[in-house]
């Protein structure tokens, strides 16, 4: 009989090393077994949700989208979990698919650099590691997608471009805007902001993408690099 979760060290349960280090610390197993929240008598919630995930040898997919899939009746065929678990899992897997669609109904806007601040600056202005951002925009500059590229990385300089196009390419987008700040609270960029800008806007015009701006945010301040240098000229 496997261990109960309550029998784990609390470092290695699901909810406690979530609320202790972060979701993103937790596997995929990990998170289905926050969602199921309990097990039966026979298996833990992390079992149950493994089995869950075996699912995808059917589906014939390494893809967790897999899940989104998933109809009550499939989810039912697994031992352990009922009408209601499996209600839980479809309803989160239809908040997830909601949470990524593209927010063109919002028609926001970007069309200079306060824009970027308006939309950023209340996110990334008290963060204590760079943080890089993409945003996604379509022929108009209507925002279409806002998305994170690096997440609390301790140096923006070793950001690649195809962290940074992978979701514009996807998307077949034809602008996008760079965004990342500065903990110190001063947004001038430095020499390997001006490298990294470089090196991600001749990537980004091969693959017929235009790099429109790349905005550092500071302490309620912020620099386009593209106007730095312009000024500079």
């Amino acid at each position: 009989m496997s261990l109960k979760i309550k029998q784990l060290p609390e470092s290695e349960r699901p909810y406690e090393k979530l609320e202790m280090y972060g979701a993103q610390t937790l596997s995929d197993s990990e998170l289905l077994a926050v969602i199921i929240k309990c097990g039966t008598k026979e298996e833990t919630s992390i079992s149950l949700a493994q089995k869950i995930l075996q699912l995808q040898e059917i589906k014939q997919t390494k893809d967790l989208r897999f899940l989104q899939e998933l109809s009550i009746e499939e989810l039912k065929t697994i031992k352990g979990i009922g009408k209601v678990k499996a209600i839980q899992i479809i309803a989160t897997c239809e908040l997830a698919k909601r949470m990524s669609k593209p927010v063109n109904s919002l028609k926001i806007m970007i069309k200079n650099t306060k824009d970027v601040a308006n939309l950023l600056m209340d996110e990334l202005r008290h963060e204590k590691r760079e943080k890089a951002k993409l945003l996604i925009l379509n022929s108009k500059n209507v925002l279409l997608k806002n998305v994170d590229v690096s997440l609390g990385g301790s140096n923006f300089a070793t950001i690649e471009p195809k962290d940074v196009l992978r979701e514009p390419i996807k998307m077949s987008a034809p602008k996008i805007i760079l965004v990342h700040n500065h903990p110190s609270g001063d947004p001038t960029p430095s020499q390997s902001d001006y490298r990294v800008t470089d090196r991600i806007y001749e990537c980004a015009d091969v693959m017929g993408i235009t790099l429109v701006d790349h905005v550092i945010i500071g302490d309620n301040e912020c620099e386009s690099i593209f106007q730095k240098r312009e000024k500079r000229g």
